[in-house]
């Protein structure tokens, strides 16, 4: 078993939007929160590839979302860190960099959340044979081994042997057809696959050569954040004011200290639906279908259904995926533009663009089934141990029916317990709290009546989350 010293530090970055994956990925919730190649997410995974507590950062929005797919993993972290604004990877590996200074060992295992590997015990031999480089000083970035000439990666060069793997001559941006095609037939080129491993103080040294007042604010952004639950909230004023820079950009491209591992282990960057159909693995007709979903006469598709029956017929190379709110269909030629409905729809001030039905609370979540003059219908989780806010609604009433799970209810002056298929009334006005005292989740259906059932009209007299 290949074996990852404890200096090595987790460290994932979970700020990007995922938006060639829409309807599916949006902004609120975007790929790196969603299972899409097996069960876990692709958070999920990137944490289990390696023991250690990570750093995981991230922005506000997503922030209970991660912390909740942690703790169903089991996985306490080192700390997740709040962005107030995202500034691209090359300042949150300073801010974890700097977290880990006091550790004069530690290496940094930088890795993107919204990646699938494969083959993982590939992944942990390239690790290990990489951590020799960084101790000796180098700056490690995993060097994919190119499967076909892919124009929509970077391309790593190699240069002289360095251990197990080479020096970094160049780094190359997209590149067109022809020349991806002549990288792959040299065999001296690999795609970038933005994963790193570095000691801290080397990265805060090269980084500082270049981009000193980078690593100044984001001294300042630590020095001056905040703690606030399970999370540490970065200081605005000083993170804000970075200019956003890769750690390609930032550093690797100007180092002398750049080297490249490769090595094969079933990488995809997820980046579209045709890379997400090839990493799933069609069948004998090349689709690949998910959820409830008929295909007849069809071949060459990805076609996912997350909630009504969705039937094909006589089609090819499409993506078609259904959520309970959206519907895509596109021909796979045609998946890198995907994010072109994505800006229409912000631009036409749709909400499909940013968020689904569901919408993610510390407590865990609810989701609008149906709406109407003076009514709103939702169905609602809450995690075990968790509970909502002392509260009350100056117009509207709810009525709550529990469907699974066990629920103590305040309401007014009394607390009691609603079991399977128990319900209760709060009035309007009426100070109530919702908990989870038990192991399992809680569901329950929540239907609103009034003359206002806005999320606006809440009035918070106690909250444990802070808000």
């Amino acid at each position: 078993m290949t074996t990852i010293p404890d200096s090595v530090i987790p460290v994932i970055l979970s700020g990007g939007a995922g938006t060639r994956l829409w309807p599916l990925s949006r902004e609120l919730r975007p790929k790196q929160l969603l299972p899409l190649a097996g069960e876990q997410t692709l958070l999920q995974q990137t944490v289990e590839r390696v023991p250690g507590r990570p750093v995981v950062v991230c922005n506000q929005e997503h922030r209970f979302i991660v912390a909740e797919q942690l703790r169903e993993m089991g996985r306490e972290p080192r700390g997740i860190v709040i962005e107030p604004v995202g500034r691209n990877t090359a300042p949150a590996a300073a801010v974890a960099a700097i977290l880990a200074e006091a550790e004069p060992d530690a290496l940094l295992l930088v890795m993107p959340s919204d990646h699938q590997i494969r083959d993982l015990d590939a992944f942990r031999r390239a690790v290990a044979a990489a951590v020799p480089l960084a101790r000796d000083g180098r700056l490690v970035t995993f060097g994919i081994q190119p499967t076909e000439p892919h124009t929509g990666y970077g391309y790593i060069k190699r240069g002289p042997g360095l251990g197990d793997g080479f020096a970094v001559e160049r780094f190359v941006e997209k590149p067109d057809r022809a020349t991806a095609e002549g990288y792959v037939a040299g065999g001296d080129h690999y795609w970038n696959s933005g994963i790193f491993l570095f000691p801290a103080r080397l990265y805060l040294d090269e980084l500082g050569r270049r981009e000193p007042e980078m690593v100044e604010r984001s001294r300042a952004a630590l020095a001056e954040g905040s703690g606030d639950l399970f999370f540490f909230r970065l200081a605005e004023a000083p993170f804000a004011a970075i200019r956003g820079q890769s750690i390609d950009y930032a550093v690797m491209e100007h180092t002398d200290r750049a080297a490249v591992m490769p090595v094969d282990m079933g990488w995809s960057d997820i980046g579209s639906w045709t890379a997400l159909w090839q990493q799933t693995g069609p069948d004998a007709e090349g689709n690949v279908l998910v959820g409830d979903v008929l295909a007849i006469d069809t071949a060459g598709s990805y076609v996912r259904s997350d909630h009504h029956l969705v039937a094909t017929l006589g089609v090819r190379d499409l993506v078609v995926v259904a959520t309970d709110d959206a519907v895509l269909v596109a021909d796979k030629a045609h998946d890198q533009d995907v994010k072109k409905i994505v800006e229409t729809l912000k631009a036409r001030g749709r909400a499909e663009a940013q968020a689904g039905t569901r919408t993610w609370r510390p407590w865990g979540w609810f989701q609008t089934i149906d709406d109407g003059y003076r009514y709103r219908v939702k169905h609602i989780g809450v995690n075990p141990g968790a509970k909502l806010s002392l509260q009350k609604h100056w117009h509207r009433s709810e009525h709550w029916v529990v469907v699974t799970g066990t629920a103590q209810v305040t309401c007014g002056t009394e607390t009691f317990i609603l079991r399977e298929n128990e319900s209760t009334f709060i009035p309007a006005g009426t100070v109530h709290r919702l908990e989870n005292p038990g192991r399992v989740m809680l569901r329950m259906i929540e239907v609103q009546s009034g003359e206002y059932v806005g999320e606006d009209d809440i009035v918070r007299i106690e909250d444990e989350y802070g808000r």
